[in-house]
């Protein structure tokens, strides 16, 4: 082999390292493009979804935007601003008890089932009429819906007729079917949809069930829950007759029977 030869293999395998330097250096500078435009991609997905994240988060849910509602669909045999006079008995009854009352509380139930059958009786007879305050305030304590839930499926039953109302509510409250105050199966129409199933007028009522599961009656159940915060009552049960509160003897809190109720109501009454 001639020294020619032989300079010229050496520069020829030079020139191919050359070449395959500069290969292997367009591909490192191709993969570090691709790498960093990875990463600004994912970076600005991370963005994104915190973003959107911060979106949802600060986006009213249903009930928010219920209570804020400007157009509140009331139930039938309702009156005053937004459906929120809810009065049950005889135009012909002198005076009126109001009952503030919230679906969820365990007070409110025992009372009812104490109470509540000789309170029916009482409207049905012409005794006094019965004003329906609705409260929610139970659901501030876990963030739960059990209560607004109930109440606009209330407004749903309201929407049958009175006496739908009445019964419903009682069922709610009924031994069989009001539940745990921590637990919140009010918040779910299908159960509120069960209890309906008590009552005559609302069983297999396709209206009634379509509005529980509408939420047709939310924004007024929330008008309704208003009612309650600017009234000043501070609990549940309450109630009260000619702007008084009606309580067991010797007592601060309301009767929880029947005896005591109708001593203090005929109390009232006569006043």
């Amino acid at each position: 082999m001639s020294n020619r030869n032989s300079q010229a293999n050496k520069a020829a395998a030079r020139e191919r390292l050359r070449a395959e330097r500069e290969r292997q250096a367009k591909k490192d500078k191709t993969r570090k493009q691709v790498v960093v435009a990875v990463s600004v991609v994912a970076a600005l997905a991370v963005v994104g979804g915190i973003s959107y994240g911060v979106m949802q988060l600060n986006k009213p849910d249903a009930w928010e935007a219920a209570a804020d509602a400007k157009n509140v669909t009331a139930p039938k045999n309702t009156s005053g601003k937004d459906g929120t006079t809810v009065v049950v008995g005889k135009p012909s009854a002198k005076k009126t008890l109001e009952l503030y009352e919230d679906s969820r509380c365990p007070v409110c139930a025992t009372f009812e089932q104490g109470v509540g059958e000789t309170v029916s009786k009482d409207v049905e007879a012409g005794k006094y009429r019965v004003q329906y305050i609705g409260a929610t305030f139970i659901d501030n304590t876990d963030n739960g819906e059990g209560s607004k839930n109930a109440l606009s499926a209330l407004g749903a039953a309201l929407d049958v007729s009175p006496e739908a109302f009445l019964e419903y509510k009682a069922a709610l409250y009924s031994a069989e079917f009001h539940p745990e105050e921590s637990d919140d199966k009010f918040a779910k129409d299908s159960y509120l949809i069960e209890v309906a199933n008590s009552v005559d007028a609302l069983k297999g009522n396709k209206d009634f069930q379509k509005n529980v599961e509408d939420g047709t009656y939310d924004a007024w159940a929330m008008k309704m829950s208003k009612t309650f915060d600017n009234s000043g009552v501070q609990g549940t049960p309450t109630l009260k007759m000619d702007d008084k509160k009606i309580t067991a003897e010797g007592s601060e809190n309301a009767p929880m029977t029947a005896d005591e109720f109708t001593k203090a109501i005929d109390k009232a009454l006569k006043a």
